[in-house]
């Protein structure tokens, strides 16, 4: 049975030494198993390395990768925000981490689950999850911290929003790419949230995941740019909102000082919730 098309983004900042083997075994798996057209676009963030050199050689290996340069560092969050808006007309999309933490037959299985469902992602948290290399004890305690402050602030009941691997319909990536903001670490959150909003199912699912050495985050600074953004995500859906503009002055200096870009300007969602659910049974 054919398969709907599929486009699988990879944010890429500063990777030349850990995307090949990523790049190379999705590629690989995907060519084997997945009965569909496929196209895995490499979103290039202000690299200052041969990411660019790299990716373009293992493309001449496999024309199904593609790739696109961003020369300002933009983020994550805004390099899956442009990787979105300019990824070409496909069925579903979804992203996945430079580093391979998630492996090619986990990111298969959670598009073969996304052809009846709107969104699903990783889960290092459900039952069936494989970890190979479980994350230093700090950062364990900063992610389930996160996590507290994460359903508190937003109540979605999802045990893992930040897993690198998520797989979505494109006709609910258009529908709220609009209200996509945030382009540090927690533009997770920014996604599910818009999603959860505007409608759409939201599936967890498990993964084999593996804790790769080399990452360029600095978990200091970013779960303090992380826990910023998910305040802001929180005021604008409130009726506080009118402060963020306000005060965008002085967030894009905070940000900035903490070497993490700046939101994009907010543009308050306007979402008929009976509307969008409608729409989104529609796509079913």
């Amino acid at each position: 049975m054919t398969r709907p098309s599929l486009v699988i983004l990879v944010p890429a900042y500063n990777e030349e030494g850990r995307i090949t083997p990523t790049l190379v075994k999705y590629a690989t798996y995907f060519r084997e198993h997945y009965q569909g057209e496929f196209k895995i676009l490499v979103v290039l963030n202000g690299c200052r390395d041969r990411t660019l050199d790299v990716v373009q050689g293992v493309a001449r290996d496999f024309p199904e990768i593609t790739w696109t340069v961003i020369e300002a560092p933009v983020g994550k969050g805004g390099a899956l925000i442009e990787g979105l808006r300019l990824a070409p007309d496909a069925e579903l999309i979804g992203y996945t981490d430079a580093d391979g933490s998630t492996d090619a037959a986990s990111f298969f299985q959670l598009a073969e689950r996304c052809r009846s469902t709107d969104c699903v992602i990783g889960s290092r948290r459900v039952t069936g999850s494989v970890i190979h290399q479980l994350q230093p004890s700090q950062r364990l305690l900063a992610s389930r911290v996160f996590h507290i402050i994460v359903e508190l602030l937003f109540g979605m009941r999802i045990q893992d929003t930040q897993c690198g691997a998520k797989v979505m319909r494109m006709a609910a990536v258009r529908q709220i790419h609009s209200t996509l903001n945030i382009a540090d670490m927690a533009f997770d959150i920014n996604l599910l949230y818009s999603l959860k909003r505007a409608g759409f199912r939201i599936v967890e699912a498990p993964v084999a995941w593996t804790d790769h050495l080399g990452s360029t985050v600095r978990y200091f600074r970013t779960s303090l740019v992380m826990f910023l953004s998910i305040v802001r995500v929180r005021i604008i859906y409130s009726p506080f909102y009118f402060v963020l503009k306000l005060l965008r002055p002085l967030e894009t200096m905070v940000y900035r000082a903490l070497r993490n870009p700046p939101p994009r300007p907010p543009s308050k969602p306007e979402i008929d919730r009976a509307d969008a659910v409608r729409r989104a049974a529609a796509i079913r």
